[in-house]
């Protein structure tokens, strides 16, 4: 962003926006880890797509000529979604562990200011990161499939018709910002972790939850406490793609999606109120903690 622009910014939001600045500056990870998979995507689609102009001639329907679309895709959200579960269990943990909160501190940042900018990057930086990634590898993949047809003497409009990418790119970022809103309060469990633990965040984070599930397989020989974190660490896409109350349905048109059925998910809200008091209580941990 240009220097005019960041003048421009209204004073209660610098020190927020150059908060998230600096954890993709110390985080490089974030953009560079989605970028390589990418790349290994393409380099697999250019390898396949010499068979392109026979796959489209053969093809009944458009599945298979579009999983290569989709699969950029899930690869880039699939990783972003790694890299942000070991960011946010060092957020708060790192800063304390190599002395730098002293540091952070001395600046005219609040502790609220700092941990807003940290649960960001999870909520809705990183998606973004991915989208951005995602659509322009999709892209690349057009421009270079079209060329391989014309080449080969075909036309390249029997190829695009199998792909529905301008429903593929309304339906990514719905996605992306509703399963956002379901992970609230697992990002905000790992942040709180980062906060309190300190050491070996990630078998603090997931220690107690895997206790809850043997305890509860042992005594009851149920899996209720499993299948709660898996609803809630992987369910937000399904939900939210969610058409007439089935979840895992194919989605055709947009007009097929309610987003009000999501909403109004007792879940969702439920949800949000504890992400909230995870966030909360990171806040009133970094005011009173000292370097470890």
């Amino acid at each position: 962003m240009s220097a005019a622009t960041d003048a421009a910014a209204p004073p209660k939001v610098r020190p927020f926006y150059w908060s998230v600045r600096r954890e993709l500056w110390e985080n490089r990870a974030l953009w560079m880890a989605p970028l390589v998979v990418q790349a290994v995507v393409l380099l697999a689609f250019f390898v396949a797509s010499f068979r392109l102009p026979d796959m489209v001639a053969a093809a009944r329907t458009g599945q298979q000529l579009a999983l290569p679309y989709s699969a950029a895709a899930a690869a880039a959200f699939f990783v972003s979604f790694i890299v942000v579960v070991f960011y946010a269990l060092g957020a708060l943990n790192g800063e304390r562990r190599d002395r730098s909160l002293l540091f952070w501190k001395s600046l005219p940042v609040s502790d609220t200011t700092t941990v807003l900018a940290k649960a960001a990057i999870p909520l809705a930086v990183q998606p973004a990161i991915a989208l951005v990634i995602a659509v322009a590898s999709q892209v690349v993949m057009l421009v270079w499939g079209s060329f391989v047809m014309l080449v080969s003497g075909n036309d390249p409009s029997e190829y695009w018709r199998y792909l529905h990418l301008p429903l593929m790119w309304a339906m990514l970022p719905y996605g992306l910002v509703m399963n956002a809103l379901w992970d609230v309060p697992f990002y905000g469990w790992l942040l709180l972790v980062s906060a309190w633990a300190k050491r070996a965040t990630f078998v603090w984070a997931v220690g107690p939850w895997l206790a809850a599930m043997l305890f509860e397989f042992l005594v009851f020989r149920t899996r209720r406490v499993a299948e709660l974190v898996g609803e809630r660490v992987f369910g937000g896409f399904d939900r939210a793609y969610t058409v007439t109350g089935q979840e895992n349905v194919a989605v055709t048109s947009l007009a097929q999606v309610d987003p009000m059925r999501f909403i109004g998910d007792p879940g969702f809200w439920g949800g949000l109120v504890v992400g909230a008091a995870c966030l909360a209580a990171c806040v009133w941990l970094r005011r009173r903690h000292e370097p470890l």
